[in-house]
C-alpha cells in the first residue's frame, strides 16, 4: 500500500508548482482532515505585498473557513518545506495533530534545521512531525526556481 503522506505531498508539490508559475517561491501546503484535503495554499507574498502570505498560512486559513473553527484538531498540515516560525505559531495555534514537511530549510526551519520548536517542552502544543518526504523533489523544485532567478537580467 502507498505511504498516504507520499501522496498528500504530491498535491503539496503540484499547489508549489502553481506558485512558482505565479512567480512566488514555490511552496505547497495542504491541510488534511480523516483522509480529505479540507485546506490548500501556495506562497503569494510578492502578488499580495504581505509578508505572512506563506504557504502554510494560506492553508490554515482554507481549512479554518471550510470547517467552521480555527481549531484544526485531529488535522495533518503538509507542507513541501520546513515550516518557519511564524507558520510553526499559526500550527500551534490551530492546534494541528502532525506536520509533514518534504524539503529541510537550513536557514530558517523550525523542526529541527535551525531549533525544534515543535520539540520545545515549554510550548503548550506539540505536533507530531515527520520531515524528508519526497525531500529530493521538493528542494529540486525550489533550486530550480531560484537558478532560474539568478539567471534572468536585473531589472532596470
Amino acid at each position: 500500500m502507498p505511504d498516504p503522506d507520499e501522496r498528500w505531498m504530491d498535491e503539496a508539490l503540484a499547489l508549489a508548482r502553481t506558485a512558482a508559475a505565479r512567480g512566488e517561491v514555490p511552496v505547497g501546503a495542504l491541510v488534511v482532515r480523516a483522509g480529505v484535503a479540507v485546506g490548500r495554499g501556495g506562497n503569494t507574498p510578492i502578488a499580495d505585498s504581505d509578508p505572512t502570505a506563506h504557504a502554510e498560512i494560506a492553508a490554515l486559513r482554507d481549512a479554518a473557513r471550510a470547517l467552521g473553527n480555527y481549531r484544526l484538531v485531529d488535522c495533518v498540515l503538509y507542507t513541501t518545506l520546513e515550516p518557519c516560525a511564524m507558520c510553526a505559531g499559526a500550527i500551534f495555534h490551530a492546534r494541528i495533530a502532525r506536520v509533514v514537511f518534504g524539503a529541510h530549510d537550513p536557514k530558517s526551519g523550525v523542526c529541527g534545521s535551525v531549533i525544534d520548536l515543535f520539540g520545545e517542552p515549554r510550548l503548550n502544543h506539540h505536533a507530531r512531525v515527520r520531515g524528508g518526504v519526497r525531500a529530493a523533489e521538493c528542494a529540486r523544485l525550489l533550486s530550480e526556481f531560484f537558478a532560474a532567478r539568478r539567471a534572468q537580467p536585473p531589472s532596470p
